[in-house]
C-alpha cells in the first residue's frame, strides 16, 4: 500500500497493491498495522457503511459536530468524485476542499479524518461506495454544508445541477455552519 498526503496534509489518499493477471485480480483492501503507519496514528473503525447511488446524485457535504467520524472511503462499482473539506478552525487549511476521482477499476481510497465534511458526486451510471467510520452516525449531531457554497469554490465536474435529498439541499454555508475548534 502507498499513501500520498494531498493539498491538506492530513487527506492521504490510498493505493493498494494489485496482484492481477489472466484470472481477475487480488489486493489487499485493509491492514490495520500498514494503515495505521502510513497515516501515523492510531485508528478504531466501528461502522461500514455501503451506498448504491446513480449518475449526478451528490451526497453531502456531511459530518459530525460531536462524535467527528473519520472515514476511509472507496468506490466498488462506477466512479465518484470525493471531496473533502477542513472544518477545523485551528488549522492553517481551514476551509479549504480537496478532492479526488475514486474508481471500481484504480482501486484508490481516500482517507478523510475527524475535523473534516465529506460529500461525493457519481459521475458513472451508478456506482456503490464502502466506508468506514471511526465513530458511530450520530443523527442529533449531523451537520451538512452547502455543496455550492461560493466561499468553498469546490469544482465539482458534473454539467447542471447535481440530485440531492432534501437534507443536502437544506446545506449551509460555511459563513453559518458550526464548526471544530
Amino acid at each position: 500500500m502507498k499513501a500520498t498526503p494531498l493539498a491538506i496534509p492530513d487527506v492521504y489518499l490510498i493505493e493498494p497493491r494489485v496482484y492481477s493477471d489472466e484470472r481477475g485480480f487480488f489486493f489487499e483492501s485493509y491492514n490495520q498495522r500498514q494503515f495505521e503507519a502510513m497515516i501515523g496514528k492510531t485508528v478504531a473503525f466501528v461502522q461500514s457503511n455501503h451506498s448504491r447511488s446513480m449518475r449526478n446524485v451528490l451526497r453531502g457535504l456531511h459530518y459530525q459536530i460531536k462524535q467527528p467520524q473519520g472515514k476511509l472511503v472507496r468506490v466498488i462499482a462506477g466512479e465518484v468524485f470525493d471531496v473533502a473539506v477542513d472544518l477545523r478552525r485551528s488549522s492553517n487549511t481551514f476551509g479549504q476542499w480537496v478532492g479526488e476521482i475514486l474508481t471500481a477499476e484504480n482501486k484508490k481510497q481516500l482517507w478523510i479524518p475527524e475535523g473534516f465534511a465529506h460529500g461525493f458526486v457519481v459521475l458513472s451510471a451508478a456506482a456503490e461506495f464502502l466506508y468506514q467510520t471511526t465513530d458511530y452516525w450520530a443523527p442529533e449531531y449531523e451537520r451538512c454544508l452547502r455543496w455550492n457554497d461560493a466561499s468553498l469554490a469546490i469544482q465539482w465536474p458534473i454539467d447542471g445541477e447535481p440530485v440531492l435529498s432534501a437534507k443536502d439541499a437544506q446545506g449551509k454555508s460555511l459563513g453559518e455552519a458550526e464548526v471544530y475548534d
